[in-house]
């Protein structure tokens, strides 16, 4: 199959890199095309910065894989792939590997998730991938204030490169616009005790919160959410050591609700 690879991350991410070697390994006709610097955060933003009207797609070194850094969002890159800017349009994206879990509600702000979510509107197939930090520094007694990466840090991305490898064919086979998320705990792929079906918890791991409110400003903190524990959620299940696979799909309208109109 034909993948196309993005990421939120940047295009030094490890995780990015992981998630290309890993597909190619399994033989397929991988393209790397990520943002040129990290874009955590931008959903589905169609951002770029282009020079008198051009967008520039520098050639990169990527493991001998075809790889182009990109000014732009991840979901920008992602309608470019569509539209056969890197080459003919992929069978499948992938988006990751990023660095902590994208679960809950919360999928909303992610720029791994919608990338995924913007092929799907193109009527590519599409996977999400991340790796849950988090879920294991909380656990330590770390929490957020060790969330921030380190330089030389060890990551699992060989556990979650491989579910995410492992998917593909499932995945080819489902109908277009098919969007995949799967979330994999930071351990070796041994100690993970299966991928789960789950579903999306009330937010995500991390929330925003009012850390001060004055005359004329406000300061915004991040702070961890309330322990998600209820049965079937991808939080839940990431805390108990299980991969987490949840199908999404683009905005829809809702059906159920009568507006008035006049």
């Amino acid at each position: 199959m034909r993948l196309l690879i993005t990421n939120d991350d940047g295009i030094t991410a490890p995780g990015l890199r992981a998630l290309a070697v890993a597909a190619s390994a399994a033989g397929h006709d991988v393209v790397v095309a990520a943002p040129h610097r990290e874009a955590s955060g931008s959903g589905a933003a169609l951002s770029a910065i282009t020079d008198q009207g051009r967008l520039i797609l520098d050639r990169v070194e990527f493991d001998g894989l075809p790889a182009y850094s990109v000014a732009a969002s991840p979901a920008y890159i992602a309608a470019l792939a569509a539209l056969g800017v890197f080459g003919p349009a992929p069978d499948i994206l992938l988006s990751g590997i990023n660095r902590g879990a994208n679960a809950g509600h919360a999928v909303l702000h992610s720029g791994t998730v919608g990338a995924a979510l913007t092929a799907s509107n193109e009527g590519l197939r599409a996977l999400a991938v991340s790796l849950d930090v988090l879920t294991a520094l909380i656990a330590f007694g770390s929490g957020l204030a060790a969330f921030r990466q380190t330089e030389g840090e060890v990551r699992h991305w060989p556990t979650a490169a491989t579910l995410a490898v492992g998917l593909l064919p499932w995945l080819s086979s489902a109908p277009p616009g098919t969007v995949l998320n799967l979330n994999v705990p930071d351990r070796p792929l041994a100690e993970v005790r299966g991928v789960r079906r789950a579903t999306l918890a009330a937010f995500g791991q991390v929330q925003m919160a009012v850390a001060e409110l004055g005359h004329d400003y406000a300061r915004i903190a991040v702070e961890e959410s309330p322990d998600a524990r209820t049965p079937g959620t991808d939080l839940a299940l990431l805390a108990d050591g299980y991969a987490t696979l949840t199908p999404l799909h683009p905005p829809a309208e809702n059906t159920t609700l009568q507006p008035p109109e006049s």
